[in-house]
């Protein structure tokens, strides 16, 4: 009812198109409020006009109202409304200036999302997203930002990811401004990866051949600027690696993930331990990419344990953030699969000729350049379980990259 009355200013904040439109319509809903019997109807047009009164700049009126709203759906049980008013109210006490109760609020509404609702769990990331930016939290935004744009960008709702990518631009920019020499990689790399997703998943190796043709260009223009290429390497000089440290970083993945795994982008994240730096370090992993792209490297300055345990868990196309550096290497360390599978899970890539899949065994891994490279991963099937190490590198020579040197991320 209100959205052609309703825009964002540059803080990302609702304000009228038309101030005079809108209070017009605000005494409208009040005469339909005073007369209506109906409790859900009254409801909703509390809500309604507390949302006008928030964009008018009426912050009493308009936290008042809300907060009745949310209190009717509380007692109807309704707890879907229950989310949805209470983020309302969240931006009415966050547009006054009270980020401590809006900063509640916010944190009450992500939580019943997540255990009742999460339909709605991309609303509740993206306004506690954009408090947290207005705090400074630049990082705790950006998480929450991106979680909401890949939420929105399985929806399938252009709208939504185009607000969701304002929003993540916005933080982007502030990063800049708050470290000059930053060159605010988040906004670019999220939005080539929104832009990937809206086209293409790897969920359904069915529809590659389909869609790639409207997007070879686009990743023509990134290969170009790429400073290694997807290669396998099954063996180094025709010698596998050892058996021990890769058994030793197994029972440490699985370890880790068991006590301190956590959900990232759909798989299994934990941190890397003692048992990987050993390896890295006896390897010599700059090496093993270095004759293997030609690129000279510094050792691994990242890591992290990443596993896809559940029937259809998968990774869908993006490029990782500039800042991981020139050369990702992704070793496997256990692929358990059914033996009469024909068409198990696998590393994907995105080039310019088409799509290349890497079924990985333990022992085997790719180097690549994750930033520049969109990559993923198939969904694993029932009986399969997937687990990885993936290590970043930077180039020696560090070359300069940035967004202003690469090709801009074209929009959804």
């Amino acid at each position: 009812m209100l959205q052609h009355l309703i825009t964002q200013d540059d803080r990302l904040r609702m304000v009228p198109t038309d101030r005079d439109e809108l209070t017009i319509v605000v005494g409208q809903l009040r005469q339909e409020l005073d007369v209506t019997t109906d409790p859900s109807r009254t409801r909703f047009l509390t809500r309604e006009i507390g949302i006008a009164q928030m964009t008018l700049g009426n912050h009493d009126e308009a936290r008042a109202l809300l907060r009745k709203a949310l209190d009717m759906a509380t007692a109807a049980g309704n707890t879907r409304s229950v989310v949805a008013s209470g983020i309302n109210l969240g931006d009415a006490h966050r547009y006054a200036g009270d980020t401590q109760a809006a900063d509640a609020l916010y944190r009450s509404a992500l939580a019943t999302a997540r255990s009742l609702h999460p339909e709605l769990l991309d609303f509740a990331h993206q306004h506690f997203g954009k408090h947290l930016m207005e705090l400074g939290d630049h990082a705790g935004a950006l998480a929450h930002l991106q979680e909401a744009l890949r939420l929105r960008i399985a929806k399938g709702n252009a709208e939504l990811v185009e607000s969701t990518q304002a929003a993540l631009d916005r933080v982007a920019l502030l990063l800049g401004r708050a470290n000059p020499n930053s060159s605010a990689p988040h906004g670019w790399s999220a939005g080539w990866t929104a832009w990937l997703q809206f086209r293409t998943t790897a969920r359904t190796p069915a529809r590659w051949a389909e869609n790639f043709p409207d997007i070879q260009d686009a990743v023509r223009g990134l290969t170009a600027h790429q400073r290694v290429h997807p290669r396998l390497l099954r063996h180094l000089r025709d010698q596998s690696f050892a058996t021990e440290p890769l058994a030793a970083m197994a029972q440490e993945a699985e370890n880790a993930l068991a006590t301190a795994g956590y959900l990232h982008n759909g798989k299994w994240n934990a941190a890397v331990g003692d048992a990987a730096t050993c390896f890295a370090d006896h390897v010599d992993l700059a090496a093993v990419v270095a004759r293997s792209t030609g690129l000279e490297v510094e050792q691994p300055h990242a890591g992290v344990y990443i596993a896809y345990r559940e029937d259809g868990q998968f990774l869908d196309f993006h490029v990782d953030e500039l800042g991981f550096g020139e050369a990702n290497l992704i070793l496997c360390l256990k692929h358990e699969r059914p033996s009469e599978m024909t068409t198990p899970s696998s590393t994907v890539f995105i080039t310019a000729d088409g799509y290349l899949e890497c079924d990985l065994a333990a022992g085997e891994c790719v180097v690549f350049d994750g930033a520049l490279t969109p990559h993923g991963r198939t969904p694993v099937s029932a009986g399969e379980s997937v687990t990885l190490i993936s290590f970043g590198f930077r180039a020696r020579d560090r070359a300069l990259r940035t967004p202003a040197n690469l090709p801009p991320p074209p929009r959804p």
